[in-house]
């Protein structure tokens, strides 16, 4: 079957951009072809900085033919009815169409409409240029005096389709006048001239020694194997980078990976300054030494040819530009260590956090004064963590975090260092960002902990206190990441904290959007979703601890056979009450009546309920979840017998009303520790 190679040629494409580029091309060019009948065996897509390609494989050599038959006006009706079915079905008389009797509508007209599929070329032909003219680029650019637009200038198409056997022909097209051919071009540098290309594995062939690496994952593993070896042989390790790495593939075709050096008077500067200096504005990947984990005074470069002299005078431009930005960097540092943090905290008065909230120097204000309630309840020191709420922002008004805004907490804590500042303060100012995604680190030091929730928690409760809350995908203050944030380091440290109680006194609304990021929390790390509704339906939770505990020990017990049988009992119970609450317009509450106890069946479960009630009671008051499963376990010989010999709705009144009002105390007891009736089974 035939296949189909398309590149679209044109000037670099920003690095960012490729990986989605070539996604959306494959999707918008298959999603096409199959809306017009034309499906295929496999699809790839590559880009490169100067080229996006699809190779579609499995083509057919036409559309199939098609018949419709559509159903006309009854015989005998209007001629305006008559004229409207014959344009709309493409038929010039009605003697055209044929007569369908139907025994209950009569007789009407309907038209056969025979469609010959088109050859697959013309298809493709007519698809294409409307593919590229409204191509989903985020950036796009127009050129010369046509009116297309394009992420950069487009230069050439290639499109060539046939079957993988025979020749292959040009898919006739253009774009804004651009028309599409067989020919390509090689690396920009090393192999400009034109390559005509026949189909995919002809043209992966030239381009490849043409010196283009059409796959970016290819370039990446080059770049990657080529740094490490790189190092090992001067007896260092390379500092790992994955964003870097795809950025690094995806500004060059044919990636060669050079050594350069630094003064290494720089090496005084803190490390992570070095490695964001070099990787922002060189894209230049850090070595260390791996005996002492120390940064060496190399760096690596991925450079796009292969130069005559071994690459020395990239090296040595590279080299020139590392010296200078280095040389700001310790510039940067030098000047920031002459004022201490405490002194800049006034600056902050100069930045607004948020026009309804106030300044970031307002902000601290909250963050001391929250931080320091908190403490207690983490185990931190309360003017310990005040100190390091009161510096926690400083930095945001240092030379180096203007230069690099990546570093603000990190530079806090050099500075907090060099400057005396205790270890627990310095590391609370880093660290009481975190955790900022999923895979973070959560804060385990006390003070950082009580900094970090304060942090969180003030600005949660300040935009909710000004109506700024998430809605469906939109969330621009990221109060989804920190009340996950708060959850993660509650958890993670097991912290009994209220949140409803002082200090914090989370509103009611507030404690809702907790719950649900919990729900979602649970739910990725592989909780049920009904056991997680059956806690949370019990209602006013506000520690998170506890909410998990029970879900976890809710969990374990019915996995028991215990456990099961006795929901499939309380499920069955809950049921038939909530149908008879319903037929009679009210609740069953109240102790049953022992006069009116008739069957053996339901006074053993009277018997073991009011036992098992207090028991439940009393491990719940403690905290016992698992003791409260297990005295809820004994409930569940006494219900099997119940619903084996008792028939709830007795024909006398008074005896119905009785089991109804047992069903329901024993629904109250399993409220005690879950819904039952929310859970699935």
């Amino acid at each position: 079957m035939p296949d189909l190679l398309l590149e679209l040629f044109s000037e670099e494409i920003p690095a960012r951009m490729q990986g989605k580029a070539a996604d959306d091309l494959k999707r918008l060019v298959t999603d096409a072809l199959v809306k017009a009948g034309l499906t295929y065996e496999g699809a790839r897509a590559f880009a490169t900085p100067r080229r996006l390609a699809l190779n579609l494989t499995g083509l057919p050599a036409r559309q199939a033919d098609m018949k419709d038959e559509r159903k006309g006006p009854r015989v005998g009706a209007p001629q305006q009815a008559l004229d409207g079915f014959l344009k709309s079905a493409g038929l010039a008389s009605i003697d055209e169409a044929q007569i369908v009797s139907d025994p209950k509508k009569g007789d009407f007209y309907v038209a056969v409409i025979e469609k010959q599929g088109a050859a697959s070329e013309k298809v493709i032909a007519a698809i294409l240029p409307e593919v590229i003219d409204k191509f989903p680029w985020p950036k796009s650019m127009r050129w010369g005096a046509g009116s297309m637009r394009w992420v950069r200038p487009l230069q050439s198409i290639l499109c060539v389709f046939g079957p993988e056997t025979e020749e292959t022909a040009t898919v006739p097209f253009s774009v804004d006048g651009l028309a599409s051919g067989n020919v390509t071009h090689g690396h920009r540098f090393m192999a400009p001239d034109a390559i005509t290309v026949r189909r995919f594995d002809d043209y992966a062939e030239k381009i490849e020694k043409a010196h283009v690496v059409l796959d970016a994952a290819r370039r990446a593993d080059i770049i990657l194997h080529d740094a490490r070896d790189l190092a090992f042989a001067c007896g260092l390790e390379l500092v790992a980078d994955e964003a870097l790495l795809a950025e690094t593939a995806g500004l060059v075709e044919w990636p060669v990976v050079l050594m350069g050096s630094f003064d290494e008077a720089f090496l005084d500067v803190p490390a992570e300054v070095l490695i964001t200096s070099m990787k922002n504005h060189q894209k230049c990947f850090s070595l260390r030494d791996p005996r002492t984990g120390k940064l060496a005074n190399r760096f690596l470069l991925v450079s796009n040819l292969i130069a005559e002299d071994g690459g020395r005078a990239i090296v040595a431009g590279n080299e020139r530009v590392i010296a200078a930005r280095l040389s700001d960097a310790r510039f940067f540092w030098q000047t920031d260590l002459k004022t201490k943090l405490e002194d800049r905290v006034e600056k902050l008065k100069e930045i607004t956090f948020h026009e309804k909230l106030g300044t970031q120097f307002e902000r601290v204000e909250r963050l001391q004064r929250l931080a320091r309630e908190i403490a207690p309840l983490v185990g931190a020191d309360p003017a310990m963590a005040a100190r390091a709420a009161l510096l926690a922002k400083a930095d945001l008004v240092t030379e180096m975090v203007g230069e690099f805004p990546e570093l603000q907490g990190l530079m806090g804590r050099y500075y907090a260092l060099e400057q005396g500042e205790p270890a627990a303060v310095a590391a609370a100012i880093e660290d009481h960002y975190k955790p900022q995604g999923p895979s973070d680190a959560v804060p385990s030091d006390p003070v950082t902990i009580a900094v970090a929730l304060a942090d969180k928690i003030d600005t949660l409760t300040g935009f909710w206190a000004i109506d700024e809350k998430p809605t469906g995908s939109k969330d621009p203050y990221a109060l989804r990441r920190a009340a996950l944030g708060v959850i993660r380091i509650i958890l993670s440290n097991e912290l009994r904290i209220a949140l409803c109680a002082a200090p914090l006194k989370i509103e009611a609304d507030l404690l809702a959007f907790f719950a649900d990021r919990l729900k979602v929390h649970l739910r990725d790390a592989g909780a049920r979703h009904d056991l997680i509704d059956a806690v949370f339906s019990l209602g006013n939770q506000d520690d998170l601890l506890m909410i998990v505990r029970r879900v976890e020990a809710l969990a374990r017990f019915l996995d028991t056979d215990n456990g099961a049988n006795l929901l499939a009992g309380v499920k069955r119970g809950t049921n038939i009450l909530r149908i008879e609450e319903k037929k009679d317009g009210r609740a069953f509450d109240g102790d049953p009546d022992h006069v009116l106890l008739a069957e053996q069946g339901e006074k053993e479960l009277v018997n073991v309920l009011d036992a098992v009630v207090h028991h439940v009671e009393d491990h719940v008051g403690k905290e016992d979840f698992e003791g409260a499963m297990a005295a809820l376990a004994e409930l569940r010989p006494a219900v099997d017998v119940f619903f084996d010999n008792v028939t709830v709705n007795a024909e006398d009144g008074r005896l119905r009303e009785n089991r109804l009002k047992l069903l329901n105390r024993l629904r109250e007891a399993t409220l005690k520790v879950a819904d039952f009736s929310k859970i699935e089974g």
